[in-house]
């Protein structure tokens, strides 16, 4: 009987945080197989500042299988991508002062990053897309930003 009250206990207290999960908070993990835990986020209007957690589960270090976590509108992907291959490893494959990034991380493996991003600059509705700028990650490595309520987002930027 008391296991039963224990896991009852459990139960509520997992409840409880579910319910208190803050939508303007959000952890993504990236892994040794190119791969985000997730293909999309959605993040409410109501959010005056975002913060964006990025979690390498894996073990390779940044040089190897480095990842990091960009948001930009989808049109912008490619450019920011071919500047980061010329930005080169140093400067985190990101071009730098390119105002088409809304927000960046960087991270190796077994490392993690948070950074946080006013959402002044996003406009509710559209879909951007988050990516990971590593030569060749890119393509797999991607998901879609949801700005907004889901049930009225565009579907192009």
């Amino acid at each position: 009987m008391s296991s039963l009250r224990m896991i009852g206990v459990l139960v509520l207290i997992l409840a409880a945080q579910a319910v208190r999960a803050d939508p303007c908070k959000v952890s993504i993990e990236a892994n040794d197989n190119m791969q985000f835990n997730m293909r999309e986020i959605v993040v409410p209007s109501t959010c005056e500042a975002v913060e964006v957690t990025l979690r390498h589960s894996g073990k390779l270090g940044a040089k190897v299988m480095g990842h990091d976590w960009v948001l930009a509108k989808d049109a912008d992907v490619s450019a920011i991508v071919n500047g980061g291959l010329s930005a080169g490893f140093s400067r985190g494959f990101l071009p730098q002062n390119d105002k088409r990034i809304i927000a960046a991380t960087k991270v190796g493996g077994g490392e993690s990053d948070t950074i946080s991003f006013n959402t002044s600059s996003l406009a509710a509705g559209l879909r951007y897309v988050f990516f990971c700028t590593s030569p060749g990650h890119s393509t797999v490595m991607r998901g879609a930003f949801l700005f907004g309520d889901p049930t009225r987002l565009a579907k192009r930027p």
